[in-house]
This record gives structure tokens, C-alpha cells and sequence, in this order.
């Protein structure tokens, strides 16, 4: 079962994401990025390419695209807050 990440976790796996553009969410136990690309076509191209990695993984990311931007906010519901799941959703969306 997935669990909340431990202090030590948070501490080594979420701080790169910190460190490479994610942000901690006011008020919640999760991480926001914001995604820009040239075009409306890229984004979208974009998040086709993340919700195959989400249904694979079954954790989905909350988001939203205007145009060229993808708003992602990751958090882990079942746990109510921050899991591994997170932490590598969030690596596998910076490399797609």
C-alpha cells in the first residue's frame, strides 16, 4: 500500500522537483508546476503522453490547459497527501 512520504524521503527524493521548478501547494500536502509549450498542439501532445503514464500507474494528476500551458498539481488521495507515487509522477512528467 502506498503511504505519506517519511520526512527523510521528503527530504531526498522531493527536494530535486523542488529544486527543478515544483512548488509546494498552500494549504495541501502536494506539488504544483506550471507546463509552457509553443503551442496548443504540444501541450496536448504533451498531456496524451502523461495520461498514458498516469492510467499505467493508475494515479492521476489534477490539471487543467489553457492554450500552451498545463497547470499539473500532484498529491496522492488516498493517503491525503504526498506518496512516492507523486514523486515519480512528477519525474516522469519533467522528462516526457
Amino acid at each position: 500500500m502506498t503511504e505519506l512520504l517519511s520526512d527523510t524521503a521528503r527530504d531526498t527524493v522531493l527536494q530535486p522537483l523542488l529544486d527543478s521548478g515544483w512548488a509546494m501547494v498552500d494549504g495541501r500536502d502536494a506539488i504544483h508546476k506550471t507546463y509552457k509549450f509553443a503551442n496548443f498542439i504540444e501541450a496536448f501532445g504533451w498531456m496524451t503522453r502523461a495520461a498514458l503514464w498516469a492510467e499505467k500507474w493508475n494515479h492521476h494528476p489534477e490539471w487543467s490547459n489553457v492554450y500552451r500551458t498545463v497547470e499539473v498539481t500532484l498529491t496522492t488521495h488516498d493517503v491525503g497527501g504526498l506518496s512516492s507515487l507523486d514523486t515519480k509522477m512528477a519525474s516522469k512528467l519533467d522528462t516526457l
